[in-house]
């Protein structure tokens, strides 16, 4: 058990922990341990997500630095299963993550940094997702280590 803290302890890059991109509200028997290729792409995600804190808080905070929150990132088949996931989803690989927006704006704020990442790097992206549920704004990102799609889509339910 004492390993398991130790690895999600673990910096994936300057802002962002292993544990906070394996955080669930589930409590799965498996754990919600990634295998390495997953760890390998949560840090290309990792590079993404840098890039887009950096960006927002030079676009848009004056004051201070603006967190970029991940409320979903890998799951396990299990927390997959709990949670409602779609099967084949980029979660199970560590190929996705779920940004919290505080509302639409920042929502398409997030939306629009990455897709200009994406156009002034020549990175490639395989999902963006605009999602709602009630009030709850998030947008869901994906990034494959290879045959990305750049699928956008709306999911305002």
């Amino acid at each position: 058990m004492k390993e398991v803290e130790i690895n999600k302890q673990a910096k994936l890059s300057e802002h962002f922990t292993l544990g906070e991109l394996c955080k669930t509200s589930y409590h799965p028997l498996d754990g919600n341990i990634p295998s390495h290729v997953a760890i390998e792409n949560l840090t290309r995600l990792c590079l993404w997500l840098e890039d887009l804190r950096e960006e927002y808080n030079r676009r848009y905070e004056e004051s201070e630095e603006i967190p970029v929150v991940i409320t979903s990132g890998y799951r396990s088949e299990e927390v997959n299963r709990l949670c409602g996931g779609a099967k084949g989803s980029n979660h199970l690989t560590g190929c996705a993550v779920d940004i919290r927006c505080a509302g639409p704006e920042q929502l398409i704020r997030y939306s629009s940094i990455l897709l200009d990442i994406a156009d002034g790097t020549r990175r490639d992206f395989d999902e963006l997702i605009h999602e709602k549920r009630g009030s709850t704004y998030w947008l869901h990102f994906a990034v494959r280590p290879s045959n990305n799609r750049r699928k956008i889509l709306f999911d305002m339910r």
